[in-house]
């Protein structure tokens, strides 16, 4: 047997949310998430622990529930925590966060490591990055792309 549940992954973000079913119907239609478990609290409509995934990588989430120190960053006022995805076509799926109700944090735009990216905070207080790989810089390339963006943030 394996250490890891068939179909699990060695490392899975878990989300701590004011409203977890409405949040897995967000990430389905946000990022086309895949809703693989469901387990509400008994006797309850509220989620004890879901899993979904995106491009095969597995999230866990829960119902806040204060009382066991599981609180949502709507709760917290903001959240230390983002999740980052590469996608085939940033332009595209930061469009669909947006139409499916993401705000936008950071427009999509080119960025000197290679990425092309955007970020959005979806309504349940998380920040999610998405991005396309599209080009690998060389070492200069880095260092001057680092250089210039901590001088325009003042750094």
């Amino acid at each position: 047997m394996s250490y890891i549940p068939e179909g699990g992954s060695v490392l899975s973000p878990y989300l701590i949310l004011d409203d977890a079913n409405a949040a897995i119907d967000f990430y389905i239609a946000a990022f086309g998430a895949e809703e693989k478990v469901r387990m509400n609290i008994p006797g309850s409509d509220k989620i004890m622990h879901a899993e979904i995934a995106i491009g095969g990588a597995t999230i866990m989430l829960s119902q806040e529930n204060p009382t066991c120190n599981m609180v949502s960053p709507k709760t917290l006022g903001n959240s230390p925590v983002s999740i980052f995805i590469y996608v085939p076509d940033v332009d595209t799926a930061h469009a669909q966060a947006l139409t499916a109700g993401a705000t936008e944090l950071y427009p999509v735009a080119d960025m000197f490591w290679g990425d092309r990216m955007g970020s959005v905070t979806c309504p349940f207080g998380y920040t999610w990055s998405q991005a396309t790989h599209v080009k690998d810089p060389t070492p200069e390339e880095m260092e001057a792309g680092a250089k210039t963006m901590m001088e325009q943030m003042g750094g």
